[in-house]
């Protein structure tokens, strides 16, 4: 069984040649509150990232943050772009997912000089984006592909911390415990406070909960 970073220069040769590889992937499409967030990685080729690199859902806080670390010092290009609730409610959930993709895809594309065409992506899950890339959808890839796994590190990390200011701001939910998923802590201070500004309210759990006079 190949490991981990010959596997990614076998997909990388085999399927892309001279691409350069962008590893996609999300954090926050199922909480009750929050934005949903993405970020694209750029890895040199070849390069071996410490084992710690790995599915972000497979890591403790601490060791999440020193990945974060790697990540950010050794990416050849990386950007992490945040869709907020308001635009989550308008357009549904994996409409904004595949957004907030799309502009991170653009952010790094842009950072590296580079057209559509020179780059392939590599998403997390089963769907595709709009872009003018050749892209692969893979299935449980934030485990399997390293340039997905830093960009599930990099997105898990950012939207954590962005949920730890809300915290600050909101202090009734306990955001920062939770980061917004449905908890039966967080649905129990739904139900006492009703939502926030930042909770999302076409989701099941938030809505029944709305009153008439909410802005």
């Amino acid at each position: 069984m190949m490991g981990k970073s010959n596997r990614d220069r076998a997909r990388n040769s085999q399927r892309t040649r001279d691409l350069v590889v962008i590893g996609l992937d999300e954090a926050g499409r199922g909480p009750l509150a929050g934005p949903v967030t993405a970020a694209a990685v750029v890895l040199a080729p070849g390069s071996a990232l410490s084992e710690a690199v790995t599915d972000s859902k497979a890591l403790s806080e601490p060791r999440r943050e020193r990945a974060y670390d790697e990540v950010t010092a050794r990416a050849m290009s990386y950007a992490v772009v945040s869709v907020d609730v308001e635009e989550i409610d308008r357009i549904n959930i994996l409409q904004a997912t595949k957004r907030a993709m799309e502009r991170a895809v653009l952010q790094v594309l842009s950072s590296l000089g580079l057209a559509e065409t020179e780059a392939s992506l590599l998403i997390d899950g089963n769907f595709a984006i709009n872009s003018g890339c050749r892209q692969e959808s893979v299935i449980g890839g934030d485990a399997t592909v390293t340039a997905i796994s830093a960009a599930s590190i990099l997105a898990k990390v950012t939207r954590d911390r962005l949920m730890r200011d809300f915290d600050a701001i909101y202090p009734q939910y306990g955001f920062a415990s939770h980061k917004g998923y449905g908890t039966r802590f967080h649905r129990e201070r739904i139900r006492e406070h009703g939502p926030s500004v930042i909770h999302r309210r076409t989701f099941a759990g938030v809505r029944e909960y709305l009153s008439a006079d909410m802005p």
